[in-house]
C-alpha cells in the first residue's frame, strides 16, 4: 500500500502537466474547430447573425442613395453606404458576439449539451476558448465580407493610411471580445431555450436603435445619446465611424472630435464587467433545473 501511495504521488505532478494549461488551450482550440463548423450547418444562424448587416447594408444603401443623409463641414455629401458600412461594423459585431453566445449558449443548456459537457475532460475555460474562438473567427470573415461589398458594390471610399487600419484592428477585436464576453454572462438571463430569442433579441435591437447602428446617432435627442453612451455598442458604433468616415465628420460627433480614448475606456469596463457577471453565473446545469 505504501509503494503503491508513494507511486501514485510521485506521478501526479506529471499528471498535473499534462492536463494543465497547455492541454486546456488545445482543446479550446479544437473546439473552437468544432464551433465554426456548426455555425455554418445552421442556416438560420449564419442569416440572421452573419448575413443580417450585409443585407441590412445593402437595402440601406439602395433605399437611401436618393436621401442627403447630411453633409460634411467642407460641404462634401455623405452617402447611405458611407454612413452605414461603420454602422453595420458594429451590428455585426454585436450580433455575432452578444446574440450568438448569450442564445446559443441558452439553448445548450436547455437541450442538455452543458450537462454531458461537464461530464468530459472539457473544462469551462476550454469551452470559453471555443466559443470567443468562433465569434472571432465569424465576426473576421463578416468585417471582411462588408468591407469588401461597401468598397466594391458601393464605391465607398476605403482608408488609405497604416493609422487607420491598425485603430479599425483594436477597436473591432476589443468589441467582438467585449460583445461575445456580455453574450456569455447573458445566457444565464433567459429560462429555457426556447425563450432565449425571445429575451435577448430585444435588447439587441433596442441598443441597435439607440446607438446610431439605424439612425444617425448625431439625429436623436441629447437625453437619449446620453443614455446610448453608457452602453458600449453607442461607442463601438463611433470608433468605426472615426475609421472610414472623413476626418470633417468628427464635427458632427458629440463633443466635436473623434474619442478613441472614451471607446476604450467604455469597452474595457464592459469587458471586466461581462467577465465578472460570466464567473458569477456560468453553470454547466442550471440551479433551478
Amino acid at each position: 500500500m505504501t509503494a503503491a501511495t508513494a507511486s501514485a504521488t510521485s506521478t501526479a505532478p506529471a499528471a498535473s502537466a499534462r492536463f494543465g494549461a497547455g492541454r486546456t488551450v488545445r482543446l479550446g482550440l479544437a473546439r473552437a474547430g468544432y464551433e465554426v463548423r456548426s455555425y455554418f450547418r445552421q442556416g438560420d444562424t449564419v442569416f440572421f447573425t452573419f448575413l443580417f448587416p450585409l443585407l441590412m447594408l445593402t437595402i440601406f444603401s439602395v433605399a437611401f442613395s436618393a436621401i442627403d443623409l447630411g453633409r460634411l463641414p467642407d460641404g462634401e455629401k455623405l452617402t447611405a453606404a458611407q454612413y452605414y458600412l461603420p454602422a453595420m461594423l458594429a451590428a455585426g459585431a454585436l450580433l455575432s458576439g452578444l446574440q450568438n453566445m448569450a442564445t446559443d449558449i441558452a439553448m445548450e443548456k436547455s437541450d442538455g449539451t452543458l450537462k454531458r459537457l461537464a461530464g468530459s475532460p472539457l473544462s469551462p475555460v476550454s469551452y470559453f476558448i471555443g466559443k470567443i474562438g468562433q465569434v472571432l473567427v465569424t465576426a473576421v470573415l463578416q468585417a471582411a465580407l462588408l468591407i469588401a461589398a461597401a468598397g466594391i458594390a458601393f464605391g465607398v471610399p476605403l482608408p488609405t493610411d497604416a493609422d487607420a487600419w491598425v485603430t479599425f484592428a483594436w477597436v473591432f477585436l476589443l468589441g467582438v471580445t467585449t460583445c461575445a464576453i456580455l453574450g456569455i454572462g447573458l445566457s444565464a438571463l433567459p429560462r429555457s431555450g426556447k425563450s432565449a430569442t425571445a429575451v435577448i433579441i430585444p435588447i439587441v435591437l433596442v441598443l441597435q436603435f439607440i446607438s446610431g447602428v439605424y439612425l444617425q446617432f448625431s439625429m436623436l435627442p441629447e437625453w437619449l445619446q446620453n443614455v446610448a453612451n453608457v452602453f458600449p455598442l453607442a461607442w463601438l458604433a463611433h470608433g468605426m465611424r472615426a475609421v472610414f468616415l472623413p476626418e470633417g465628420y468628427a464635427a458632427l460627433e458629440p463633443g466635436g472630435e473623434w474619442n478613441l480614448a472614451g471607446v476604450a475606456i467604455v469597452c474595457g469596463i464592459w469587458l471586466v464587467a461581462g467577465l465578472v457577471l460570466t464567473r458569477v453565473t456560468f453553470r454547466w446545469i442550471r440551479k433551478d433545473g
